[in-house]
């Protein structure tokens, strides 16, 4: 019998919102084991230990973050390539269509506003975060009159983004799983939140929605993974475990 290990992989800011749908997942038993391994700065060197003891027959990993960055797409597919056993490498968890309406709760449990802003990371060099924020954009606008969407790293600049908003009052939700220096510090100091008119949101990651979200990412690999179907995600762990163990990468 395949002997199954679910891994949850994020930044550390994401850990105790990893260990609640750790916890949720254990409870429903969709796998074998369930751990959280998380990094601060650099996933192929600081994944070593928090990875060292995962084993299985096949390990699902499933990055617990908004959308792709470099270290996912990168440095966190050499670090999994290290693994024993057939490694299935899921989507980022933001970018799951049950994720709108984690996104949705966590904006009206702040806010009754018509206008609803959504704010990402962004990158200036890759469009991932921009194209998830768009996809859930689009699946809430029958919910408000107007949504829109700014970044920290690319265009357009949440700075900017109360001088778009039609209405004199939006709410702001933050497309993060956890509170990090960016939702706490950084997003609320460029939009100006203390002036008022924006009703800022708490991240949405530890909604049963995500946990859901979690779930079906796994069913789908398994679905995959039983029927001899590679994926883009075990592509990119199948070429860094070459990287790896050619005797130029990191072993």
């Amino acid at each position: 019998m395949t002997r199954e290990t679910l891994v949850l992989v994020g930044r550390s800011p994401v850990a105790p919102v990893a260990a609640t749908h750790a916890d949720r997942l254990r409870d429903r038993g969709i796998v074998d084991e369930v751990r959280v391994a998380t990094y601060r700065s650099e996933p192929a060197h600081e994944l070593r230990d928090p990875l060292s003891g995962v084993s299985g027959d096949r390990i699902y990993a499933v990055p617990m973050c908004f959308a792709h960055t470099h270290a996912t797409l990168r440095d966190v597919p050499r670090a999994l390539g290290r693994l024993p056993g057939g490694v299935r490498y899921c989507d980022p968890i933001g970018t799951s269509p049950l994720v709108t309406g984690a996104i949705h709760g966590a904006a009206g449990g702040e806010s009754d506003a018509d206008s609803l802003l959504l704010v990402a990371l962004g990158n200036s060099s890759e469009d991932h975060a921009r194209e998830a924020a768009a996809f859930h954009a689009d699946r809430l606008r029958d919910e408000y009159a107007e949504v829109r969407t700014a970044f920290l790293l690319q265009s357009p600049a949440v700075e900017c983004a109360r001088y778009t908003l039609e209405a004199d009052r939006a709410a702001v939700c933050p497309l993060f799983l956890a509170d990090c220096e960016a939702t706490t510090e950084e997003i609320p100091k460029r939009l100006e939140v203390a002036r008022g008119g924006l009703d800022y949101a708490e991240p949405f990651g530890d909604d049963p929605a995500v946990t859901e979200a979690i779930r079906v990412a796994v069913e789908r690999e398994r679905v995959l993974a039983e029927s001899g179907t590679a994926s883009p995600g075990t592509d990119l762990v199948s070429n860094a475990r070459a990287v790896a163990t050619d005797g130029r990468g990191d072993t």
